[in-house]
């Protein structure tokens, strides 16, 4: 019997490929969003998400690592690391995808939210499952929350000159967004 179970252990050469693969494909997709935003604030030349998203993604970096030294919770693998919450490949993705979308809009998050949510999938099912359910939500939730802080809608016009008129009256307005 014991034989029995030590064979179930084993995971076939297949599968070793396919959790390498997502492993891999999370490895580097985690930076996907960031270059993306980093790529929208240098083609709308947008200075003040420049300095928006670098806060945001300090932030992040700052809890994420932070929190890992302080709850210092071992690995779902068995590894004694003591590093596994919150994930840190799922809140740098989350924190550039949640950047795209509260600075450009659903239009952009969109996409970078299922590349983040793929990232995240790969962290649980990548080879050694590296992270339960508990350490990803962690961090998605550090990588929106940090950015939620920080980012405001990009507005490309900060002025707005009105004018309306009617029955004798004439309105002149100015709105300034900040």
């Amino acid at each position: 019997m014991p034989f029995m179970v030590l064979a179930q252990d084993i995971d076939s050469p297949s599968e070793i490929r396919r959790e390498t693969t997502y492993e891999v494909l999370g490895d580097y997709g985690q930076h996907v969003p960031a270059l993306t935003s980093l790529v929208m604030i240098i083609a709308k030349k947008d200075k003040k998400g420049f300095w928006q998203f670098t806060k945001s993604y300090g932030t992040t970096l700052a809890l994420t690592y932070g929190l890992k030294y302080a709850i210092d919770k071992p690995r779902p693998d068995g590894r004694t690391d003591g590093k596994a919450f919150p994930s840190g490949h799922t809140s740098v993705a989350f924190s550039g995808a949640s950047f795209l979308q509260r600075r450009y809009g659903w239009e952009y998050g969109i996409p970078a939210y299922v590349v983040a949510g793929l990232v995240a999938y790969s962290r649980l099912e990548g080879i050694n499952e590296r992270h339960d359910g508990w350490d990803v939500l962690g961090g998605a939730l550090v990588g929106i929350g940090s950015t939620y802080l920080f980012t405001t809608p990009y507005q490309k016009e900060h002025y707005e000159l009105t004018f309306s008129g009617g029955d004798g009256n004439y309105l002149l307005g100015f709105k300034y967004k900040f």
